[in-house]
Parts: C-alpha cells; structure tokens; sequence
C-alpha cells in the first residue's frame, strides 16, 4: 500500500499585504523601511515571494511592496539601501532631506532625477535611478538625519551647483537651498575658496556670483537671471519691502530694481484667475500711483516678447519725474526683517511660524 507523505513548504497564499510595515523614523510619519527575506513571509517576503509580482528589490536582500515609491522622501529612503560605507545621500536629495522644499527631485519635463549618492572608494555598477559619485569627502561633511546618512547641506549645494547642466540650474540650487536657510552665501563662499581643485569649481563660483538669499521659487530665479543676464540691466532686488514715507507697506514685489524705478512680478497660472487677477491690477495701480513702472512675466511667453516689453518699461520709468516716486526701502521700527538667512536664522519660534510659513514643505507653491 502506497503512504502518502504531507509535504512542507511556504505557504503561497501569503501577500505583501499581509506583511506589517516598518515605520522609517518617528519624525518621518508615513515613510517605509525595507524588509529582509522572512521564511515563513511574517516581517518580509519569503524567498519566492520576493521573485513574484507582489515585491520588488531595492537593493540585494532588501524588499519592498510593488509599486512605485508613492513620495519623493520614500525614494530616497530606498536608494539609500544602495549607499556604500562611508557614503551618504548627497546633492539635491540630501537637500530635500534637511528640509528644502523646491527640491523635488524632477526636471522640468516631469521626469524624476536619480538619487544623487556619493562615497569614497568603492565603486557601483549602474542602477537606474540613482546616479554614483566617487569623491573624497572631509570630515564633518557627513552626517546623519532621521536614520538616513546624508552629507551636510553645504556640500550638498556643492555638489549641485558643481554638476549642475547648466549655470542657471547651479544658481538655483544656491538660491533655493538659502530659501530655507539650509546654507548662507558666506558659507558656501567659504565652501568655494576650500574646493578650488573641484570638478566644476569654476561653475560654482560664477553662479555664486549671481546667487540671492531671498528667492522664493526657481521660477523667480530663471525670471532675475533673464532681467539682469540676458537684458543686461539692473542690479535688482529679491522680494524687498517697499514702503511708502509713511512707513506703510505697499508690496514686496518679485524683482525691485530701486534705481530704474521698475517692478517686476512673475506671473503664474494661478494669477489669471478672476479673484487674484483683481488683486493683481490693484498691485499695478499702486505702484504706479507711487511712481513705479511695472512689468509682468508670464509663465511660458516667448522670452522675445517678454524683453521688449522690459525694456519699454524701463523707457517709461526714465520719463518719470523724481517728485512723482513716493516709495522708500526703510521699514518701520515694527518691520521684522526676513530678506537675509542671518535674520531668517534669528528668528524665535513663532516668529518663524508666522513670517516663514510660506517657506515649507506642506505649503502652497
């Protein structure tokens, strides 16, 4: 008589639903951690689970529910399963890590950037979406955040400026990181001078040059670069309150040049809206009301048109006379100042709160 035997194996009804997630940080509300290989697939996936369509590798021996990481942070806490001792998340994601919130991790076609990571002597064969920069790196440059090895934010602004494509991106990078008062324009002067051997040294120094501690967005940058590069006027002043000799705030304007006499806003999508179109044309009727001219950039016109009429607001603003400009830049002894990192970084806590609250990674763009 035959004897039939029961054979044991893992169980195959067993889905990565079933599997608890791991909580990346306390601090880090929403973010997952990898699983290792489970053989009875209870904290991770059993090993031919992990070959199925319900998990995916992030690095060897490291799983994760299939489908694409649902945040810019769960990207870079997976890429960081592939950095090497010694190394760390660095360049924009390091930015993003310490709180920059233009650092998105896409380009401007909507395609997502690979993870920037940067380590000393071991060397990595390609893996898509993480880009692998051999560098030495100084002592105190690494650091760790919330369970993830990152390097500091001067360096990160560094390595972005340094390998940007272009010297636009790299003063976007600066002006950005100051956004948020990761880094000063001090600091990363004092980055420049130590790093003169660099690869893309050179790059990093003209686009220091260029760079603003009061921009608030990229677009705002490409829109000052254009006015004062390209047309070749100015200088211009970043988000400066202006006054009137009542020490009344009148606007803080995108772009000030005080000389000329012209104002000029970056207008996107969301100005043509009725309610804030209103709002808009009240602003013009101000400034003009004070002896300002005023000039409008429209997000995707034809950069052409868009000089000719800057340079025809400059025409009009030389026909005004000096009487007619009622404006001044000196705040009121009342006026809490935010136009440098220094006093952003002095700010108490609910002064921050309340003044900075634009600035954030949840606010409105």
């Amino acid at each position: 008589m035959r004897t039939t035997r029961t054979r044991t194996s893992t169980p195959t009804n067993i889905t990565s639903t079933q599997v608890l997630p791991i909580p990346w940080h306390p601090r880090r509300p929403g973010l997952q951690a990898a699983h290792r290989l489970d053989p009875k697939g209870e904290k991770g996936p059993a090993r031919g689970q992990s070959q199925g369509r319900r998990w995916r590798a992030v690095a060897p021996g490291w799983f994760r529910p299939a489908g694409e990481p649902d945040s810019v942070e769960q990207r870079i806490v997976e890429a960081s399963y592939r950095v090497p001792d010694g190394g760390g998340v660095t360049g924009w994601a390091s930015l993003r890590w310490l709180g920059g919130r233009w650092f998105d991790g896409t380009l401007p076609d909507g395609s997502l950037r690979d993870v920037p990571v940067t380590m000393i002597t071991s060397h990595r064969s390609h893996t898509p979406g993480i880009r692998y920069t051999k560098e030495r790196l100084r002592p105190g440059e690494l650091m760790e955040l919330d369970g993830l090895r990152v390097t500091t934010a001067v360096r990160s602004v560094m390595f972005e400026a340094r390998h940007a494509e272009t010297l636009g991106d790299a003063v976007v990078a600066m002006d950005m990181a100051c956004f948020n008062d990761l880094v000063s324009l001090a600091e990363i002067s004092k980055a420049v001078d130590e790093s003169k051997a660099w690869t893309g040294i050179q790059q990093a120094r003209d686009a220091l040059s260029l760079a603003s501690e009061n921009a608030w967005s990229p677009a705002e940058v490409a829109f000052r670069l254009l006015w004062t590069e390209v047309a070749e006027l100015g200088p211009v002043l970043c988000n400066v309150p202006i006054f009137d000799f009542n020490g009344r705030h009148l606007l803080t304007p995108d772009l000030f040049d005080p000389v000329a006499g012209v104002v000029g806003e970056y207008q996107g999508a969301h100005h043509f809206e009725r309610s804030q179109r209103r709002r808009d044309i009240t602003r013009e009727t101000l400034l003009r009301d004070h002896g300002l001219e005023y000039v409008e950039r429209v997000a995707g016109e034809e950069t052409t048109r868009f000089l000719i009429r800057l340079r025809s607001a400059y025409a009009r603003a030389a026909r005004i006379s000096a009487d007619r400009r009622r404006f001044n830049l000196t705040p009121p002894p009342s006026w809490t100042p935010t136009e440098t990192v220094a006093q952003r970084r002095a700010l108490l806590p609910h002064q921050r709160a309340s003044l900075l609250a634009h600035r954030g990674l949840d606010s409105v763009a």
